[in-house]
C-alpha cells in the first residue's frame, strides 16, 4: 500500500488539477448552457401564447416536450436554429402532439405576440410534411418570467445594444417537468430526436457526450458558434501525459527489483 500511495497522490493531483481547470472558466460563462439535468421546471412561470393569454408553462408538459429560447427579431444563429427544427420534425417519424410537443419561447421582453405569430408561420411553412401544427407552439414573456425560465434551463445570454449573444440549444423535459437532455447546434438527426424523446418520456437523463463537448469547445459570440479550446484540452492532455510518465518513472524500480521465478 506504501508503494501505491505516491500513483494515489498523482492520480489525486490529476483529476484536482483538471477539476481546478474546469471551475476556474465556469465563473466566465456568461453565453452558453448551464446543463441542469435533473431539474425541474418551476410551477410558477407564465409565459403568453399567440392569443395574449398568459399560461402556466409547467401545465403546458404534459408530454415529452422541446423547449428552445430564441428571440425573433434575431439576425444570426435563430434563423438556422428554427430551420433546424422545421427539418427534424419533417425528417422523423415521430409525430408532434401525438409524441411530442416543441415550445418555442422568446427571451427578449419587449417583443410581442403579433411578432411570435408572424415568425410561428414563417416556421411552419418550412415543414416538408404534413403535421399536426398544435404541436409546435410559439411564447413571449415579461423580463422577470423569462429570468427565470432561461435560469432554470441554465441557458445564458446576453444582451449588446438592441441584440443577444447566445447560443443554438433545446431543452429536452419530461412530462413531469424534468430536463433529461439538451441537444446543441442547428442541426439534429432524426435518431437522435427519437432518443431524446423516448428518455423524456422515461424519465431518464441522458448521459451523452455533451459534458465532454462542453468542456473541449467554448461558445465564440462573435463567430456564434462552438470553437475548440486549445487551451483547455493542451493543458489537460499534458497533465495526462505528465501523469502516465510519473507513474512509468515510479514503477520502473519496483519491476526491477521484482526477483525472477526459477
Amino acid at each position: 500500500m506504501t508503494r501505491r500511495l505516491p500513483l494515489i497522490l498523482l492520480l489525486a493531483l490529476f483529476l484536482s488539477a483538471v477539476q481546478a481547470q474546469n471551475e476556474s472558466d465556469a465563473p466566465e460563462l456568461e453565453i452558453g448552457v448551464v446543463e441542469k439535468l435533473g431539474d425541474y421546471i418551476p410551477e410558477h412561470i407564465e409565459i403568453i401564447n399567440e392569443e395574449g393569454e398568459r399560461v402556466n408553462l409547467r401545465s403546458l408538459i404534459t408530454k415529452p416536450s422541446i423547449l428552445n429560447f430564441v428571440y425573433y427579431r434575431c439576425p444570426g444563429i435563430c434563423s438556422p436554429l428554427m430551420s433546424g427544427i422545421a427539418e427534424v420534425i419533417s425528417r422523423s417519424d415521430l409525430e408532434l402532439v401525438e409524441d411530442y410537443q416543441v415550445l418555442t419561447i422568446s427571451f427578449d421582453p419587449s417583443e410581442g405576440r403579433e411578432l411570435a405569430t408572424k415568425k410561428r408561420g414563417n416556421y411552419l411553412s418550412q415543414l416538408t410534411r404534413e403535421v399536426n401544427t398544435d404541436g409546435w407552439q410559439f411564447f413571449v414573456a415579461d423580463s422577470a418570467n423569462i429570468a427565470d425560465a432561461t435560469n432554470a434551463a441554465g441557458f445564458k445570454y446576453k444582451r449588446t445594444g438592441n441584440d443577444f449573444l447566445h447560443s443554438a440549444t433545446l431543452i429536452v423535459v419530461s412530462p413531469d417537468g424534468m430536463i433529461t437532455r439538451y441537444l446543441n447546434g442547428t442541426y439534429f438527426l432524426p435518431f437522435d430526436l427519437k432518443m431524446s424523446i423516448l428518455e423524456a418520456s422515461r424519465g431518464q437523463i441522458s448521459t451523452t457526450i455533451n459534458k465532454v463537448l462542453q468542456y473541449c469547445y467554448s461558445f465564440d459570440p462573435d463567430g456564434q458558434r462552438y470553437v475548440l479550446n486549445v487551451t483547455r484540452v493542451a493543458g489537460t492532455l499534458i497533465l495526462f501525459f505528465a501523469a502516465i510518465i510519473l507513474a512509468v518513472l515510479l514503477l520502473k524500480p519496483r519491476i526491477r527489483q521484482t526477483p525472477k521465478q526459477s
